[in-house]
């Protein structure tokens, strides 16, 4: 089996973000709930949410999440580390992640 480890985390490129990708990522009730609780919290480590579904799931999460340039993962010792990648997000796509966490502010927890 190999570990979580032996391959490294990819991230897109700030050019390479699609906002389809990053449209499609938001319009998930839970990863949206993960990108609110990010917004509020400089750095979350994968246990530390309290998601409604398992860790298989909760991981695929955030590889969309990942994947679509939303967030950043480090790992630090047993723990994977998350954060949004606000300043990349602000200059490939201006206001987009200030509007979506003031709508989630306004309408509540999406989860």
């Amino acid at each position: 089996m190999a570990s979580r480890t032996s391959s490294p985390l990819l991230h897109p490129d700030e050019q390479d973000m699609d906002l389809f990708a990053v449209m499609a990522a938001l319009s998930d009730r839970v990863r949206l709930g993960i990108v609110a609780t990010l917004g509020a919290q400089s750095e979350v480590a994968c246990g530390g949410f309290n998601l409604p579904v398992g860790k298989s799931t909760s991981s695929r999460h955030f590889r969309v999440l990942r994947e679509a340039g939303l967030i950043r993962q480090r790992d630090e010792g047993t723990r994977r580390i998350n954060s949004l990648r606000r300043e990349e997000l602000d200059r490939r796509f201006p206001g987009l992640l200030a509007l979506v966490l003031r709508e989630v502010s306004a309408t509540g927890s999406p989860t």
